[in-house]
C-alpha cells in the first residue's frame, strides 16, 4: 500500500509539470509571435525586395519568358510522329472526289460489285519523320521575338523591384516622422499639464480669474487630442510598413540609424536617364513591336519539308469482295516506305501578312513615342525630385532658428503670465508655436534624408543612396 502511493504521488507530480509545460508552450509562441520584428532602413528594403509577393510574381514571370525562348528554338527540332491503329468497320467503298473535309471517314481500296454490312477488322501503324532544314528566317525571327519578351520582363521585374523598394523606403521615413510627431505630442502634454496645474493653483488662490483655468483645460485637452492622432497615425503607418515588407499584421519597428544624423552635403550621383527600369522597358517593348514586325517580314515564304515514312495496313476485306473470319486484318499485311520533299506556299496570304505588318509597325511607332513619353516623364521626376532636396536643406537651415526663438518666447510668455503681466492667451499662443517648431525641427532633417532617398528612386537605384548614407555612418 505504502509503495503504491510512493509510486503515484512522482506519477501525479509528472503529470503536473507535464501540464504546465504544455501550457507554458503556447504561451511561449504568443509572446514569440507578439515580438516585434526591427528593421533598418537598408534591411527594410532588402526585405521587401525579399518576401513582397509582386517581386516573385515579377522572377516567375522572367521564368516563364525563358521558357518561351527555350520552346521557340525547338521549332529548329525534326518531328517524328507515331500512328497505332486498329478497327471494326465495313468495306463499301465508292468511286468518287472530296474535297478536304474533317467530318467524312477516308476508306481506301476498289469500289467492291455490291454493298454490304458485313465489318472486318483493319489495322494501320506507321512513322513519319519531318524536318524543315531552311525557312528564310522564319524561325530565327520567332525566337528572337521569344528572346524580346524574355528581355522585357526581365526588364519590367526591374521596375517592380524600383516600386517595391521606393514603397518601403516611403513606408519607413513616414513611420519615422510619426514617430517624431508622438514624441513632440508628448512633449507638448507634459508642458501643457505642468502649466495647467500652475494656472488651477492661481485661480484656486484667486489671483487669476476662472476663465483662465478654462482657457488652460481647453489646450490641455487639444494637446491630448494631438497626441491621440499622433498615436493614431503612428499606427496606420506601421500597419503600412508592414503591408510595404509583405508581412501585414506583422508587429514592426524602425531603428533609425544614421537618419537622425545632419544629412550629408552631397546628392546621390546621378546615372543616366535611358538607364532608369521604365526607359530599359519601355525600350525592351520597342524591341518587341520590331521583332514581331520580323517575323511578318520572313512569313510570306514557301515552306519546305523533308519527309520519310514507314508504315503498315492490315484488312479483313479483300478486293473480290470476300471478307475474312476471325481477327485477320489485325495484322499490318501490306508496308510501304516514302522519302519526299514538301513545300507549301500559302498564295493569298500576302494580304493578310502585309495587313499584319503594317499593325506592327504602327505599333513599334507608338511604343518608340512612348518610350519618349517615359524619357521626358523620368527627367521630369528627377528635377522635381532636386527641388525637394534643396527645398528640405534650406527648410533644415531654419529649423534650429525657429525652435530656439519658439522656446526663448515660450518661457518669457510663461514668466511674464505667473508675474501677472500677460494674458493667458500670449501664453497658448507661445505654447503652440513651439510645438509647431518643435514638429518643423524634428521632421527637418528626416525630410531631407527622405528627399535624397526619392531623388536616388527618381535617378532609377537606390544603392546610391545607401553608399551615402553608410558614408555618414562612418563619418560619424
Amino acid at each position: 500500500m505504502g509503495l503504491k502511493r510512493a509510486i503515484r504521488i512522482p506519477l501525479t507530480l509528472a503529470a503536473w509539470l507535464m501540464s504546465l509545460g504544455l501550457l507554458a508552450a503556447p504561451l511561449r509562441g504568443q509572446q514569440a509571435a507578439s515580438t516585434p520584428k526591427i528593421f533598418t532602413l537598408q534591411e527594410a528594403v532588402d526585405y521587401a525586395l525579399a518576401h513582397y509577393p509582386a517581386v516573385r510574381s515579377a522572377q516567375e514571370q522572367v521564368a516563364a519568358a525563358r521558357g518561351g525562348v527555350a520552346l521557340a528554338r525547338t521549332s529548329y527540332l525534326p518531328r517524328l510522329d507515331s500512328l497505332w491503329q486498329s478497327n471494326r468497320a465495313t468495306a463499301n467503298n465508292t468511286f468518287g472526289l472530296l474535297l478536304p473535309q474533317s467530318v467524312l471517314t477516308p476508306i481506301s481500296g476498289p469500289v467492291l460489285p455490291s454493298t454490304s454490312g458485313r465489318s472486318v477488322w483493319g489495322s494501320a501503324a506507321g512513322l513519319l519523320f519531318t524536318w524543315e532544314p531552311f525557312d528564310f528566317g522564319y524561325r530565327h525571327a520567332t525566337v528572337n521575338s521569344a528572346r524580346s519578351l524574355e528581355q522585357q520582363s526581365a526588364a519590367q521585374q526591374e521596375v517592380t523591384r524600383l516600386a517595391v523598394a521606393t514603397n518601403a523606403l516611403d513606408a519607413f521615413f513616414d513611420l519615422l516622422a510619426a514617430e517624431e510627431n508622438v514624441r513632440v505630442a508628448e512633449a507638448n502634454v507634459r508642458r501643457w499639464q505642468i502649466f495647467n496645474t500652475s494656472v488651477h493653483t492661481l485661480v484656486d488662490n484667486q489671483l487669476r480669474p476662472g476663465a483662465d483655468a478654462s482657457r488652460a483645460d481647453a489646450e490641455l485637452a487639444r494637446a491630448r487630442i494631438q497626441l491621440a492622432r499622433a498615436h493614431q497615425q503612428e499606427q496606420l503607418s506601421r500597419a503600412a510598413l508592414a503591408d510595404a515588407l509583405g508581412i501585414a499584421g506583422t508587429q514592426v519597428e524602425v531603428s533609425p540609424g544614421v537618419l537622425v544624423s545632419p544629412p550629408p552635403a552631397a546628392n546621390p550621383p546621378g546615372t543616366a536617364v535611358a538607364s532608369h527600369p521604365l526607359a530599359v522597358a519601355e525600350q525592351a517593348r520597342v524591341r518587341e513591336t520590331q521583332a514581331q514586325r520580323q517575323i511578318f517580314q520572313h512569313q510570306y515564304f514557301p515552306r519546305f519539308f523533308l519527309q520519310s515514312g514507314v508504315n503498315g495496313r492490315g484488312s479483313g476485306a479483300d478486293p473480290s469482295g470476300s471478307f475474312a473470319a476471325g481477327p485477320n486484318g489485325l495484322g499490318l499485311e501490306r508496308a510501304n516506305w516514302a522519302v519526299g520533299l514538301t513545300v507549301t506556299f500559302p498564295i493569298f496570304d500576302y494580304f493578310s501578312i502585309r495587313d499584319h505588318e503594317k499593325i506592327a509597325a504602327a505599333t513599334e511607332r507608338a511604343e518608340a513615342a512612348r518610350y519618349d513619353q517615359t524619357i521626358q516623364g523620368v527627367t521630369d521626376q528627377i528635377e522635381q525630385a532636386q527641388a525637394a532636396v534643396e527645398g528640405a536643406r534650406q527648410v533644415a537651415a531654419n529649423t534650429p532658428i525657429e525652435l530656439e526663438a519658439a522656446r526663448t518666447g515660450e518661457l518669457q510668455s510663461r514668466t511674464r503670465y505667473q508675474s501677472g503681466l500677460a494674458a493667458i492667451v500670449e501664453v497658448a499662443e507661445a505654447g503652440n508655436l513651439l510645438a509647431q517648431a518643435e514638429t518643423d525641427d524634428a521632421l527637418a532633417r528626416l525630410a531631407v534624408w527622405h528627399n535624397l532617398g526619392s531623388l536616388a528612386a527618381a535617378q532609377g537605384d537606390l544603392k546610391p543612396f545607401f553608399r551615402l548614407a553608410q558614408g555618414e555612418a562612418g563619418g560619424h
